[in-house]
């Protein structure tokens, strides 16, 4: 907690951005047309590159995650889209794909359980779906899907546009879009990333901008094919929020002085720590065994039968009393759960403060 009494963010998102970031964020304004934008964007462009593992080029939308979200349904869904749904923000893709008009079908598991490829295999052998969404990592649950598994798929669907939501995954676990072979990634930089909201990384495989050339009703500002055209010569298709690429490449240059490797399991050994934390407390989880979110920990309350229950508003009140924000559960499951976040720069250090302030709150409990 800093001297102006910030109460530090151990919520699902936006996280903890970090003094260094912010005063990227502050650097002088250039033209988003000049050589000065260019070359910012060519200096991050390959360093986007290996984050995500990919050849493709990799684009910046001056948007929250949800502007690419709907765009990816405006650009490659010309028949119907399959929702995989797991929890409440992928179960809002079905409500937002109808709100475009396109056809769209549910894949609905209980919140909790992944997505698992075997049920996307049966929906799609049906022939009726030109796309499908998934998110990768289910924030509401803690809920990681074997998204590799799924992948997979890819080769007997080629014509099905996989369209994966990253958002409280990307840089913080391996995601090797080119392997995986699908067709659209996409994260917004208030998680993982530990930057301010507003700003969206996202890649597109060949396939879908080809799909996207030949959808007329695709709109402008989030035109798949304007991004890679401008893309191509360091630009945005529209005026970009240029303070957040510089906090973009501080955080890039953060990320390869750490080692992705390295990144990755800081993330998970952290996550892991959160779970034993809570099992310590004798807590159960929500998430099905196996599927774990490495980003954030969904604890439950009563959710599950079994384990400990108490006051979740009193622990979060407590805990904020000492300094840090945690999340009180979202959607159905508030109060029967809640959720700690481990992403961005946390490190084994800060995260034993946070456990010491929540121990310290869990005794006034009782």
């Amino acid at each position: 907690m800093d001297t102006m009494g910030h109460i530090k963010l151990h919520i699902p998102g936006p996280v903890e951005v970090s003094a260094k970031t912010f005063a990227a964020f502050c650097a002088p304004m250039v033209g988003h047309r000049g050589q000065g934008f260019k070359d910012l964007y060519a200096k991050i462009q390959p360093q986007l590159q290996s984050l995500l593992f990919t050849k493709q080029l990799v684009y910046l939308s001056t948007s929250s995650a949800w502007g690419i979200m709907e765009g990816s349904l405006r650009n490659l869904v010309s028949k119907k889209v399959l929702c995989c749904m797991c929890g409440a923000f992928s179960d809002k893709w079905l409500d937002v794909a109808k709100r475009c008009g396109k056809a769209a079908e549910a894949l609905q598991v209980d919140w909790g359980s992944p997505i698992r490829a075997e049920a996307i295999d049966a929906k799609l052998a049906t022939g009726e779906f030109d796309a499908l969404t998934l998110i990768h990592n289910e924030t509401s649950t803690g809920t990681m899907s074997p998204l590799t598994d799924i992948g997979l798929l890819k080769a007997k669907y080629p014509d099905v546009m996989f369209i994966v939501d990253a958002v409280s995954s990307m840089t913080a676990t391996r995601i090797a879009f080119d392997e995986l072979g699908i067709d659209v990634l996409l994260a917004g930089t208030q998680k993982a990333f530990a930057m301010p909201p507003g700003l969206t990384v996202f890649t597109c495989s060949p396939a879908a901008l080809a799909k996207a050339a030949t959808l007329k009703d695709r709109g402008y500002y989030f035109d798949f094919v304007e991004f890679q055209k401008n893309a191509a010569d360091n630009m945005t298709p529209s005026t970009p929020s240029i303070s957040h690429i510089y906090a973009l490449a501080s955080k890039l240059d953060d990320f390869f002085a750490e080692g992705l490797e390295a990144r990755f399991a800081r993330h998970l050994t952290l996550a892991q720590r959160t779970r034993d934390w809570a099992r310590g407390h004798g807590f159960l989880l929500f998430p099905e065994k196996g599927f774990e979110s490495s980003t954030l920990t969904c604890v439950s309350n009563g959710a599950r039968t079994g384990g400990r229950v108490l006051d979740v508003s009193k622990l979060q009140k407590l805990v904020k009393d000492r300094g840090f924000l945690i999340d009180g559960g979202y959607g159905k499951i508030k109060g029967t759960t809640f959720r700690i976040s481990n992403m961005g720069d946390e490190t084994e250090a800060t995260m034993g403060t946070l456990y010491a302030a929540m121990d310290e709150s869990i005794k006034l409990i009782g």
